[in-house]
């Protein structure tokens, strides 16, 4: 087990990408807790992806929200390529 996966302290586990959109940069993530727009996340998986974001626009069903709750599936932009299964912490 690498350094990657696992999270300090600090970082809470907030999610994981169910799926992604390549063409427009968006995750869907299943949300083990709550997240909101403003929040900074750390998405880390596969080999090499390991990198922190602030979430710029959160959305269900199209509709932008500020705030997401446990248990929703939202659609985030992500700044770089990501892959079901890889973990969302809030830092």
């Amino acid at each position: 087990m690498s350094n990657k996966e696992s999270a300090s302290e600090a970082e809470k586990l907030v999610g994981e990408v169910v799926h992604y959109y390549s063409k427009i940069g968006v995750a869907v993530v299943e949300l083990s807790d709550s997240l909101k727009k403003g929040d900074s996340v750390r998405i880390v998986g596969g080999v090499d992806t390991d990198f922190t974001q602030k979430i710029k626009s959160i959305e269900v069903d199209h509709e932008k929200i500020e705030v997401a709750k446990k248990g929703d599936s939202v659609g985030l932009k992500v700044d770089q390529k990501v892959r079901e299964g890889y973990k969302v912490y809030k830092i």
